[in-house]
């Protein structure tokens, strides 16, 4: 009697054997781990602060003078230097947040708390898009301290920019975490990360529109300025300062979205034990 009735509940759920109930729970687990983690490494969250406001307060005092803004969407006036550099430091917190986020996967790889997920019964992909979530939760967190603390140094958007930038700020996270994810994929030691982490950051947020605005470096550099044009991260920097404004930049949105789902099935494909390259480095003997 009590075989029919197993048998009936688990017809009810979805192909992977659980309910939604199942998911949430998995979902809350990963996500408190993540917070706790973070919480426990009070010298991350220092050092993600003081980065952009040592920018913020050093490098923005020194240039405000040389570095005028002119009148630029999403501004309909004249702007501080380090009101527009203000989206770019975030977008910069979400990338260093992102990186570290996917430094503690190698990390977890090579202690084996990361083979202990992923043989878990949920979903693969489920486990992977649980951590990227997780990943953008606390570095949104970090973002909105920043913005606290920039308010007290006259970088005032509209109060109703705090709530619009949110969905950007989750958008951008996810793109960056899912890159950060996918090159996790790609490594095979933590010694090596740090070198991939200087590869990719540091271009990225350099050739952007973090720091100037793109009008002036096609001005300077046509090259660099079509190399910015191609950076994801330009995009994320704008969908940030647009959404501080109550504006949307659907250019920027949609590139962000693009690119999203680009990394993320490419990290999802890559931890994949059948097809990815965690499959490859163990049939070559590498350490996964």
């Amino acid at each position: 009697m009590s075989i029919p009735t197993q048998t009936s509940s688990f017809t009810s759920r979805p192909s992977g054997g659980f309910g939604l109930a199942q998911y949430g729970a998995c979902l809350t687990g990963i996500m408190l781990r993540e917070g706790l983690r973070f919480l426990n490494q009070r010298e991350r969250f220092i050092s993600s602060l003081v980065r952009p406001l040592l920018w913020l307060f050093v490098f923005a005092a020194g240039f405000r003078q040389v570095l005028g803004v002119s009148i630029i969407p999403p501004y309909k006036t004249y702007v501080l230097y380090e009101v527009y550099i203000t989206p770019g430091l975030a977008g910069m917190i979400l990338l260093f947040s992102g990186m570290q986020s996917s430094l503690s996967m190698v990390y977890d790889r090579e202690m084996g708390n990361m083979r202990t997920l992923l043989v878990s019964p949920f979903p693969r992909w489920f486990l992977l898009v649980s951590k990227l979530l997780a990943g953008v939760a606390v570095s949104v967190v970090q973002v909105y301290v920043f913005l606290a603390i920039a308010w007290f140094w006259s970088v005032k958007p509209p109060v109703i920019g705090y709530l619009l930038v949110l969905p950007a700020l989750v958008l951008a996270g996810m793109m960056l975490c899912s890159l950060g994810m996918l090159l996790s994929s790609m490594i095979r030691q933590l010694e090596n990360f740090a070198g991939i982490m200087n590869f990719v950051i540091f271009p990225m947020y350099f050739a952007s529109s973090a720091l100037y605005p793109l009008w002036r470096i096609q001005e300077s550099s046509p090259l660099l300025f079509h190399i910015c044009q191609a950076n994801p991260f330009t995009y994320a920097v704008e969908l940030i300062r647009f959404a501080l404004y109550g504006r949307i930049d659907w250019t920027s949105l949609a590139v962000v979205c693009g690119f999203t789902v680009l990394f993320l099935g490419g990290a999802i494909l890559a931890y994949d034990p059948a097809k990815g390259l965690l499959s490859r480095k163990r049939d070559t003997g590498g350490n996964g």
